[in-house]
C-alpha cells in the first residue's frame, strides 16, 4: 500500500471538496492547491499550500500555465520504488505528490451551447489538467489519480480505513478510470471542432467516438442480456434525438423501447402533414399523414389494428385533447413519442398506467444530416452516412405510356418514403397519405409482396406499391396487379428491368424508376 502524505488538489468541478479535503487533513495529509480551489478551501478553514509557493512560480497567462512545471510532475512521476528516481528527486528537491485530485475545464457544457464563440471553446481545452491526470495515472504503482467527485467518499473510507494508506489495486482502478476520462475528454473536443468544420467529417482515418453514459436499463433485448444507454455529447453539434427526450409518464423505458422510439420519431419527422406512425419490432406496421392530428392517429392504426397491439405510436405535431381520447380507445400501447402534449391531453393518456408518454422537444432537422450509421461486426465497426433521399419524386423517370395521376403521385412518394424506413425487402401499398399493407423484413421480395398484400387485403385495390430496391424477376409486379395495385415505383438496375416494366405495360399501369435504393438491414 502506498501512503499518501501530500496530495494537489486542482479542480474545475468543486461540489463535495471542502468536506473530501477536510477529511484528508484530518488524516495528516499536506494540501497543495491552485487559485480558485486553494481560496475555496482557505475560506472553510482548510490548510493549504498555493502552487506558485510549491514551485516557487507564479501562475501566468491568465492561470493557462499553473501546474506545467518540473516540481509538479517530477513529484508526480518519480517511481518510488526505482532509488535512481529517488535520488535525482532529492538532488533537485523535489517533493513527491502521492496523490492527484483534478477534474477538467467543462469544455462539453460550454460546446454544448448553440453559437458558442471559437475563442470561448478554446479556453476550456483543459491542458494542465490533463497533464497531472495522464502523469499520475501512468505512475500508478505510486500514485493515486481521482478526477470525479463520485470518487471521493470512497477513497477517504479507504485512507481512513488504512492509516492514510490506498491499496495498489484502487489505484491501478482509478487509472483505468483517469484514461477513460482524458480519452472521453479529448473525443468531445475533436467532435466539437470537426462540427465547426464540416469537411473534417466524413470518414477520417482514425474514428474517434466518445459517448457518456445516460442510463442503465434492465436489460438488453433479452432478460439475459445487459443493457446501457449511452448518449453522444452535445457538443458534437448533432441533433440530440432520442437522448434529449424527456419521459413524462409510465414504466422505466426498455432497451427495445427506445429502438422502437427512436424509429417513431425518425419516421414521422419525414413528413410535413400531421402525421402518425405505430411501430413494432422496429418495423412500421401503420403510417398516416392527415390535415388532424387525430384522423392521421386512427388512420395508421387502422393500416394493421391487429399488428398495433402492444405498439410504439409517434407523432409529428403536439398531441391534442382529441389525438389523446382516440389513443386510449385504443387499446394496449407501449410507448408515445411526440414534441409535446397538451395538458388535457396528458391527463387523459396519464389515466393508462403502464403507457409510457416521452417528449421530445424538437424532432430531426438539417444538423442530424451530419451523424453517421454506425453497425457492429466481429473486430471492428461499418460506418457510413445516414440514408437520405438524393433524389426528389418529379426527378423520378416514369417507363410506362401510362402516366400517374396527380393523385397517383402523391402517394407513390408516401409510400416511397415509408418503405426507406422498412426493413428489405420492403414493399409498401399505400392509399390516399396511409399505408394499407406493409411486407418488411422478408428474405424473397416476392413473399414481401405476398405479405403486404395480404395486410391490405382489398384495400389494395386501386392503391399504390413501393419497392424500396428492384424487382428481380416480374413475379412481384404481377402478383401486385393482379390484386388491383394501380401504380408502382421501384429504384430499377435490374437485368430483369425490361420484363418487369413489359408487365405494368401490358397492364396499362404507370411504373417509375427512382434510381436509388434505400435498403435498411
Amino acid at each position: 500500500m502506498q501512503t499518501i502524505r501530500r496530495v494537489l488538489i486542482s479542480v474545475s468541478d468543486k461540489t463535495s471538496l471542502v468536506p473530501f479535503a477536510q477529511g484528508l487533513r484530518h488524516i495528516g495529509v499536506e494540501i497543495v492547491s491552485t487559485g480558485g480551489t486553494a481560496k475555496l478551501l482557505k475560506e472553510h478553514g482548510v490548510p493549504v499550500q498555493e502552487i506558485s509557493k510549491f514551485t516557487g512560480f507564479p501562475e501566468i497567462l491568465d492561470g493557462r500555465v499553473k501546474t506545467l512545471h518540473p516540481k509538479v510532475h517530477g513529484g508526480i512521476l518519480a517511481d518510488r520504488s526505482n532509488r535512481e528516481h529517488l535520488r535525482q528527486a532529492k538532488r533537485l528537491g523535489l517533493q513527491t505528490i502521492d496523490l492527484v485530485v483534478v477534474n477538467l475545464y467543462p469544455f462539453e457544457s460550454v460546446a454544448g451551447r448553440r453559437r458558442a464563440p471559437m475563442a470561448e471553446l478554446i479556453e476550456q481545452i483543459d491542458i494542465g489538467g490533463v497533464a497531472l491526470i495522464r502523469s499520475a495515472a501512468k505512475n500508478f504503482q505510486s500514485v493515486g489519480i481521482l478526477c470525479k467527485p463520485s470518487q471521493y467518499g470512497e477513497v477517504l473510507r479507504e485512507l481512513q480505513r488504512n492509516g492514510g494508506r490506498l491499496s495498489e489495486a484502487t489505484r491501478f482502478r482509478l487509472s483505468v478510470e483517469a484514461f477513460s476520462e482524458t480519452s472521453y475528454y479529448d473525443s468531445v473536443i475533436h467532435q466539437a471542432l470537426a462540427h465547426r468544420y464540416p469537411e473534417t467529417l466524413p470518414m477520417p482515418d482514425k474514428l474517434v467516438l466518445g459517448a457518456s453514459k445516460r442510463q442503465v436499463l434492465r436489460y438488453g433485448e433479452n432478460p439475459h442480456q445487459s443493457g446501457v444507454w449511452y448518449q453522444w455529447p452535445a457538443a458534437a453539434g448533432a441533433f440530440a434525438g432520442l437522448a434529449g427526450a424527456r419521459q413524462l409518464h409510465g414504466k422505466e423505458l426498455s432497451f427495445n423501447n427506445l429502438l422502437d422510439l427512436d424509429a417513431a420519431m425518425q419516421m414521422v419527422s419525414a413528413f410535413k402533414k400531421p402525421c402518425s406512425v405505430v411501430i413494432k419490432h422496429n418495423n412500421p406496421c401503420g403510417v398516416a399523414c392527415a390535415d388532424r392530428l387525430v384522423d392521421a392517429f386512427r388512420r395508421a392504426f387502422g393500416a394493421d389494428s391487429v399488428s398495433a397491439f402492444g405498439g410504439v405510436v409517434g407523432f409529428n405535431r403536439t398531441v391534442d385533447h382529441a389525438t389523446a381520447k382516440s389513443v386510449s380507445a385504443s387499446g394496449f400501447l407501449e410507448c408515445l413519442i411526440a414534441p409535446g402534449y397538451q395538458k388535457d391531453a396528458l391527463r387523459v393518456l396519464k389515466a393508462k398506467k403502464n403507457v409510457r408518454i416521452v417528449e421530445v422537444a424538437g424532432l430531426p432537422g438539417k444538423s442530424s444530416r451530419r451523424c453517421i450509421d454506425l453497425k457492429q461486426v466481429s473486430g471492428g465497426l461499418l460506418v457510413q452516412g445516414p440514408d437520405q433521399f438524393r433524389k426528389k419524386p418529379e426527378q423520378w423517370r416514369v417507363v410506362t405510356k401510362a402516366k400517374p395521376t396527380a393523385a397517383q403521385k402523391k402517394d407513390l412518394a408516401f409510400a416511397w418514403t415509408v418503405a426507406k424506413f422498412a426493413r428489405s425487402n420492403a414493399i409498401v401499398i399505400a392509399k390516399g397519405d396511409r399505408t394499407v399493407g406493409i411486407g418488411t423484413g422478408l428474405t424473397s421480395r416476392v413473399d414481401s409482396v405476398g405479405f403486404a398484400l395480404r395486410k391490405a387485403g382489398p384495400r389494395a385495390r386501386g392503391a399504390v406499391l413501393a419497392s424500396d430496391g428492384f424487382f428481380p424477376k416480374p413475379d412481384g409486379p404481377q402478383l401486385a396487379i393482379k390484386a388491383g395495385v394501380r401504380a408502382i415505383v421501384q429504384p430499377g438496375g435490374s437485368i430483369q428491368d425490361p420484363e418487369v416494366i413489359r408487365i405494368a405495360e401490358k397492364a396499362k399501369i404507370p411504373m417509375l424508376l427512382t434510381g436509388e435504393r434505400h435498403f435498411k438491414h
